[in-house]
């Protein structure tokens, strides 16, 4: 099967391998500075690993390891976003969070952390007591003991800021290689990487394959440094009711394993409760536990009792690159021209622009220059937050198709001819919310079916379509 290339593209300057948020921010970065990219993706999709799944915030990195590459690519990473997010048609939902104490064990840990986040150079931070915390959000329980407010934490769209990083680089020119496995590489001056889909060659490879990364460096013969781990998070997602509840994001004093069961918003007029911390071997399948999600339910109505009895819309389960130790693998090989981001955490998706640029930084010392393409592309993603205006509430969007998210036709339509068309019915989702509501499909499936039939690499007759 040849690569999914026009004749003449199968060399690049830099190959970036995996197309989860972190390799779609180093595709665009790299592409912004003037190299010819192939972003290389075993899934039909972006997004189709580790990325899909997890709370949507935007962290400060109050609570990073102090002096970590972690603290310094979180900062960085939201610093950019906060940059550009207007430009490309990206969501921030200023909520600021909780750090709520349910006991005086906890309570006493909450003046470290404020502490920790003043030394990672947070500056928005506040201890408070029990009774000024409900009056900043009053459904909180009363057994509630004492809180430190972060201000700066928020909540963002998690599917369309990495559809918006690629989208950018493709019009870049940008080549994305999607159901392209990488199964080995060479490298005798440049990597020569065969794949599922035949071959390409490239001058530097960058491997972003989370899930994958410790698998990815063994294929390419750079010996892994890290061994993955998966580490299972389970979430329950509450009808749109719940949001009137929930106005801020509510963290739980975390532990040395995890930062704990987190109670937020969504941008899409949810409110979700999790992730669990599970570890496990399976690095495909996220199984969902109906006792662990009732104990989710039960620990959201605690937190917020007022949550208890509203419907769940969803429930779902993702898995978290984690590795043999708490911090992020970046390794970089200069004499083989090759750069590992591994061990991307929960907090990728706030570091990845900073780990892009970070990656670019690395690759500089390979002693390779690009000249920056000029002008840049306009790019500007839908509106699929209940911030802003949508396109249900436009004239001429054709016909309602999901009527419990409100996605038009129009939407749909526009995902399917755009720069990077979904290739899965979940791509579908991820870019228009279109099955993601209280029927999770059960009335549009069929309509969704008809319209896109022949254009999505995996028929949703046969797909999965209660992913996320």
């Amino acid at each position: 099967m040849p690569l999914q290339s026009t004749p003449g593209h199968a060399s690049f300057d830099v190959a970036v391998i995996g197309a989860g948020v972190v390799g779609c921010a180093v595709a665009r970065r790299f592409t912004l500075a003037g190299a010819k990219v192939a972003l290389v993706e075993k899934g039909a999709d972006i997004l189709s690993g580790a990325s899909k799944a997890n709370s949507a915030i935007l962290h400060t990195g109050f609570d990073a390891p102090a002096s970590s590459l972690e603290l310094e690519l979180v900062r960085a990473g939201r610093e950019e976003y906060l940059e550009i997010y207007k430009q490309l048609g990206l969501s921030l939902v200023r909520t600021g969070a909780l750090v709520c104490a349910w006991s005086e064990r906890e309570a006493d840990k909450l003046e470290d952390i404020a502490r920790q986040g003043r030394e990672n150079g947070i500056s928005e931070l506040g201890l408070m007591t029990a009774a000024a915390a409900r009056a900043t959000m009053p459904t909180l329980s009363n057994g509630l003991v004492a809180a430190l407010e972060v201000a700066g934490e928020h909540i963002i769209d998690p599917w369309s800021a990495p559809l918006a990083y690629l989208t950018q680089a493709v019009g870049l020119g940008c080549v994305f290689l999607r159901g392209t496995e990488v199964l080995r590489g060479e490298f005798d001056g440049r990597w020569r990487l065969e794949t599922s889909a035949g071959a390409l060659e490239a001058a530097a490879v960058v491997n972003a394959a989370g899930l994958y990364g410790d698998t990815v460096d063994e294929r390419l013969g750079l010996g892994p440094e890290f061994r993955i781990k998966p580490r299972k998070g389970q979430f329950v997602v509450l009808d749109k009711a719940a949001f009137r509840h929930v106005p801020r994001i509510v963290l739980p004093v975390p532990t040395e394993i995890t930062k704990g069961v987190v109670v937020c918003p969504t941008a899409f007029g949810n409110v979700l409760i999790g992730p669990t911390a599970e570890e496990q071997d399976d690095r495909v399948r996220a199984t969902v536990e109906m006792q662990t999600l009732e104990a989710l339910l039960a620990r959201g109505a605690e937190i917020v009792p007022a949550l208890a009895g509203i419907p769940v819309t969803a429930i779902y389960a993702g898995l978290r690159p984690a590795t043999e130790k708490k911090a992020y693998r970046v390794i970089t090989r200069p004499e083989k021209r090759a750069i590992t981001l591994g061990g991307i955490r929960s907090t990728g998706l706030s570091a990845a622009l900073g780990l892009a640029r970070h990656a670019l930084r690395l690759h500089e010392g390979f002693g390779a220059t690009f000249a920056p393409p000029a002008p840049l592309p306009a790019v500007s993603v839908p509106n699929l937050t209940e911030t802003c205006r949508r396109d249900w509430q436009q004239p001429g969007h054709g016909e309602i198709v999901c009527h419990c998210e409100l996605v038009t036709r129009r939407e749909i339509e526009a995902a399917l001819a755009s720069p990077v068309p979904p290739g899965d019915f979940g791509g579908l989702r991820r870019r228009t919310r279109a099955g993601m509501g209280r029927c999770q499909g059960f009335y549009c499936n069929a309509r969704l079916a008809e319209m896109t039939r022949g254009r999505l690499a995996t028929p949703l007759a046969v797909d999965e379509g209660r992913k996320p």
